[in-house]
C-alpha cells in the first residue's frame, strides 16, 4: 500500500479546527444564542464534543493502518488532550451552572445519581491519562507500563457511553446513544479482530 504524506500544516489545522466549537460556544453564550436554557445547552454541548473527540482519537489507529499513513500517530496525543479539554469544560459547566461550585452538593449528587458517578469516574481516568501523556511521563513509567495505563481509554469510552445512556434514559431518547454506541463498538471490534483475528495475535 502506498503511504500517504500529510501536509505540514495538517496538525496546526486540526488544532484550530478542534478549538472552533469552544470559540462558538463562548460566542453563542455572549450573544445569547444558546436558547431558553443556556446553562443546559452548554453542559450538553461540551459533553457532546467530549464524546466526539473520544471517538476521533480512537479512530486514529484504524485510519493509520487502513490508509498506510503512520504520520497520523502524531495527532493522537493532541486529540486525546482535546478529549480532556472538552471533558473538563463539561465538568466545569455542570459544577458551576448546576451546582454553583458547591463541593458538598457535588459530592452528594455524585453519590445520589449513578450517571453523575460514572461521568466523574470517566473524568478521573481522563485526568490521569492527560497528566501522563507527555514524554517525561513515558520515560518515568516505562513504555510497557505507560501503554497499559493508556489502554484505560477503552474504559473511559465505556463509562462515557454509560453516562450518556443514563442521562438520556430519563427522556427516553436513545437515538444519539445508539449512534455513539455503534461507532465505539466498531472501533473496539476492529481492535479485537486485529489482535485476535484469524491472522493471529498482533501487537
Amino acid at each position: 500500500m502506498k503511504k500517504i504524506l500529510l501536509h505540514p500544516a495538517a496538525k496546526p489545522g486540526v488544532f484550530v479546527l478542534w478549538l472552533m466549537p469552544c470559540f462558538w460556544l463562548v460566542y453563542a453564550a455572549a450573544t445569547e444564542q444558546l436558547g431558553a436554557n443556556p446553562a443546559e445547552a452548554l453542559i450538553r454541548a461540551t459533553g457532546d464534543w467530549t464524546l466526539r473527540a473520544l471517538c476521533l482519537v480512537l479512530c486514529v489507529t484504524p485510519l493509520r493502518v487502513l490508509t498506510g499513513t503512520p504520520q497520523l500517530a502524531r495527532f493522537r496525543r493532541m486529540l486525546g488532550l482535546f478529549v480532556f479539554f472538552y471533558g473538563a469544560l463539561h465538568l466545569l459547566s455542570y459544577s458551576g451552572f448546576d451546582m454553583g461550585f458547591d463541593l458538598l452538593d457535588i459530592v452528594r449528587d455524585i453519590v445520589r445519581r449513578p450517571f453523575i458517578l460514572v461521568g466523574s469516574l470517566a473524568m478521573l481516568l481522563l485526568t490521569v491519562l492527560a497528566a501522563t501523556s507527555f514524554n517525561r511521563a513515558i520515560r518515568a513509567l516505562g513504555g510497557r507500563r505507560w501503554q497499559a495505563l493508556h489502554r484505560t481509554v477503552y474504559a473511559v469510552a465505556g463509562l462515557a457511553l454509560l453516562h450518556f445512556f443514563w442521562m438520556r434514559a430519563g427522556k427516553n431518547n436513545f437515538a444519539e446513544v445508539a449512534v455513539y454506541a455503534a461507532i465505539l463498538a466498531s472501533l473496539l471490534g476492529w481492535r479485537a479482530w486485529r489482535r485476535w483475528g484469524p491472522a493471529g495475535p498482533k501487537p
